[in-house]
């Protein structure tokens, strides 16, 4: 598309001898790499026709409207084309200084927190002495066209009924405000656009035109991070539906209680509220913060668990908040907190209780203002992460013995959620037991399983380390025995009542022989095709002991049924 030069430009290059009088200072090749798609006259007027000051000079020479056409549609392409701000400002800049009578340049835009600006050939004295602002506290007050005269700092405002406009040899520099929904977002400064011969009316008409294509690219690339923030949270939505199907294998079991709680990880999910979990230690507490991070919008940022009882004071401060260079002896660097890596993310504090009265004031202020000051730091920090806090104890009498900070305890308890422990939904053991005994199968690469006596054993065991007593049995028994079946000899003495273990390994070490028997027995008559005779003669017996066996052990059907073959 733009294979062709601007007026007052030469098809070899930039030109700075012979060019047109009047219409173009610098001359340069607009590059396709600057140019996207053209934008048409009639779209642009329309679009900016309420934001113009200046009325059209009917009598403008062709040249320049031909020259304006082309300006605007390059600038048109190199907004399209840039996704960074400043990137695309720059390359207005540079547009205008290449084509036109400019030489010095400036755009600050003011959007949110953010200021974004580009310069040409502008240094940072003029941008002080207001020949260019780049204040972002001028934007709020220059909200119409002004000019900027020789030896002077103050901008002069212009409107539409002043008579006259200053000569442009008294001029340093002009500007307009960017407006967007009718309010100053920035400013738009050169020196001049077109050289002496041009009516200065031009120069304002155009660097309108140029200001309100800047205005409508902000509202589009506005318009673009909405959509954009629209899709992501739609899309982590789903992703976290989608997750809750397989978050079935983690929160193991179907017992009322385990539902319940599931429903409430779901309903406190998609919120940004602290949550406090409750419960003893071991019921899984852990797990539910994950599901609760999983299910939210959270779900593909960051995940953290701190331990609040496996530090000193000083060194959970630092773990948690971070520290400056200095800031803790023999510290030679700085370090981000654990809030701070998981920006955006859930952080789960275990053992909330544990914290100091110092350590609960900062969490009290992040909870209050989303701040954060790392030790050694000399200002806040803002950060966006959500607190979930787990303990063993009851908080609130906590705060009633002065041990914890009530308006703490009101902030972290805004919904709370209790854990019960596996004694109180039983249903749930044996298919944690089967959970475990299949993770520790794949890592051992042998299957295991328990007799339905040891079974029995464990069901009437109060397990009062819950869930992860549970997985810690189960990885110990896969190292204890020899093959796949896990029975009454194999458990812990500590799993039965109390003189129960002697008794239950003498009656199951008699069962074992007797089933030993049987097979011996079974044997020695497969090989002599049922007859009890010679079985006797081989296993040493008398035909009167073996024919006792038989009748106990209930062989007779099978012996007739060797002798019929």
């Amino acid at each position: 598309m733009y294979g062709a030069n601007v007026p007052g430009e030469s098809p070899g290059g930039p030109q700075t001898q012979g060019r047109r009088p009047g219409y173009a200072n610098h001359a340069g090749k607009l590059s396709a790499g600057e140019a996207l798609a053209p934008v048409r006259l009639a779209s642009i007027l329309s679009l900016t026709r309420q934001g113009i000051f200046f009325a059209k000079n009917a009598c403008m020479p062709a040249l320049i409207k031909e020259l304006q056409l082309k300006i605007l549609n390059a600038v048109s392409h190199a907004l399209g084309q840039c996704a960074d701000v400043e990137q695309a400002l720059d390359r207005v800049l540079k547009i205008l200084t290449l084509s036109l009578a400019t030489t010095k340049g400036a755009v600050t835009l003011k959007i949110g927190e953010m200021t974004l600006q580009a310069f040409r050939g502008v240094d940072a004295g003029e941008t002080k002495d207001g020949n260019f602002p780049g204040d972002p506290a001028v934007i709020r007050r220059l909200r119409q066209p002004f000019v900027i005269l020789k030896g002077e700092a103050e901008p002069i405002l212009l409107d539409q009924r002043q008579a006259g406009f200053p000569g442009k040899d008294r001029i340093a520099g002009l500007g307009i405000p960017i407006i967007h929904h009718n309010s100053p977002i920035g400013l738009f400064s050169v020196d001049r656009l077109f050289s002496e011969e041009v009516p200065f009316e031009e120069d304002f008409y155009f660097l309108s035109l140029l200001g309100a294509l800047v205005s409508q690219f902000v509202s589009l690339g506005r318009e673009a991070q909405a959509r954009e923030k629209d899709l992501r949270w739609e899309n982590l939505s789903l992703k976290a539906r989608m997750a809750e199907k397989f978050q079935q294998i983690s929160m193991i079991g179907q017992s009322p209680a385990l539902l319940k709680l599931q429903q409430l990880a779901r309903k406190v999910a998609p919120n940004r509220a602290p949550v406090l979990l409750l419960g003893e230690a071991g019921a899984g507490k852990g797990l539910i913060a994950r599901l609760i991070h999983e299910l939210s919008p959270r779900a593909q940022l960051p995940y953290i668990q701190v331990d609040c009882a496996s530090l000193p004071e000083d060194g959970l401060a630092g773990e948690i908040f971070g520290y400056e260079k200095g800031a803790l002896p023999g510290v030679s660097r700085g370090k981000p907190g654990r809030l701070e890596e998981a920006e955006g993310g859930t952080v789960f504090l275990e053992e909330i209780d544990r914290i100091s009265p110092a350590l609960q004031a900062r969490l009290l202020k992040l909870l209050q203002d989303r701040t954060i000051e790392p030790l050694g730091a000399s200002r806040a920090r803002k950060v966006d992460v959500r607190i979930i806090a787990g303990t063993t104890v009851d908080l609130g009498e906590r705060v009633k013995e002065g041990l914890f900070r009530d308006d703490l305890y009101y902030r972290l308890n805004i919904f709370p959620i209790r854990v019960p422990p596996l004694r109180e939904r039983r249903e749930d053991l044996v298919p944690l037991l089967n959970y475990f005994l299949d993770k520790v199968s794949a890592e051992y690469g042998r299957r295991f399983y328990f007799t339905q006596q040891a079974l029995e054993v464990l069901r009437n065991y109060a397990w009062p380390g819950n869930v992860r007593e549970v997985e810690n049995l189960v990885e110990h028994l896969a190292i204890l025995v020899e093959g796949a079946e896990i029975g009454l000899k194999d458990l812990p003495p500590h799993l039965f009542p109390a003189g129960a273990k002697t008794e239950i390994n003498g009656s199951e070490s008699l069962s074992r022989l007797k089933e030993l028997e049987k097979r011996e027995i079974l044997a020695a008559l497969a090989r002599h095709r049922g007859i009890q005779s010679q079985a006797a003669m081989e296993l040493g017996l008398t035909l009167r002991q073996i024919g006792y066996r038989v009748k106990r052990y209930g062989l007779e059907r099978l012996i007739k049924k060797r002798r019929v073959r």
